[in-house]
């Protein structure tokens, strides 16, 4: 009867222990499974190809939420919508680009329309923003968790500071921004993440403060200051 107490001991270290490594694990499972996802991107990426019909829809898409004034931005719904369905153009993992963040030590896949399901896979572009291809008035909104199942993603997005350079990988080409301004806004504050006209930008947004539950959002406001890898002459 003596060893009762002991197993029960034991166990219930066994469980604490367990709790404790669990969000280690499942962090170290998701950031091998983005680090697989860019590495993927990255070596399947063919310029050659081009997507040329892709980059045209794209390219329209822009225009026309701009023309529009981005009307469809009024709520969560509206930001899953994607700019389109990469599969129906041959995109099978629907990853639009890598994104990098050096002062963040940060890269990860991109994809298109802030579902749940892209969110907890990486970053998203927010539906009825710009898609990542840049260009005079457009600007890509990429949203990110502020920490995810003990995965960081944006978790340290405090980090940057203005200066800061962030670039994003699409499937024709690498672009360069800098971070020009960062402000907190409240979460109903849409026309702060809009299009700015004659303006090359690509803005970050997550939540703020961490693990307040999404109480506010942390933007960081980049703008385009070159290209790299220029494979589309198309623009």
């Amino acid at each position: 009867m003596r060893k009762t107490p002991l197993v029960l001991a034991a166990l219930l270290a066994m469980a604490g222990i367990c709790v404790i490594l669990w969000p280690i694990f499942t962090g170290y499972m998701l950031q091998a499974d983005t680090d697989a996802a860019v590495q993927s991107f990255l070596e399947e990426r063919k310029p050659e190809q081009q997507y040329s019909e892709l980059l045209a829809d794209l390219q329209a898409y822009n225009q026309r939420i701009y023309a529009e004034k981005q009307s469809g931005l009024v709520d969560l719904e509206a930001c899953e919508v994607p700019a389109a369905d990469l599969t129906a153009y041959g995109v099978e993992d629907e990853i639009i680009g890598v994104l990098e963040i050096p002062a963040m030590e940060l890269t990860m896949p991109v994809y298109l329309g802030a579902s749940d399901a892209h969110l907890a896979a990486g970053a998203a572009v927010l539906g009825n923003t710009s898609a990542p291809i840049g260009g005079d008035s457009t600007n890509c909104v990429i949203a990110g968790h502020r920490g995810w199942r003990g995965a960081d993603y944006f978790r340290h997005i405090d980090k940057l500071a203005v200066g800061d350079e962030v670039r994003i990988t699409n499937l024709w080409e690498t672009l360069t921004y800098t971070v020009a301004d960062i402000q907190i806004i409240q979460p109903h504050e849409v026309d702060k993440i809009k299009i700015q006209q004659g303006r090359d930008l690509l803005t970050l947004i997550t939540c703020h403060p961490y693990a307040s539950g999404g109480r506010q959002r942390y933007v960081v406001y980049c703008e385009k200051t070159a290209h790299h890898e220029a494979i589309s002459q198309s623009r």
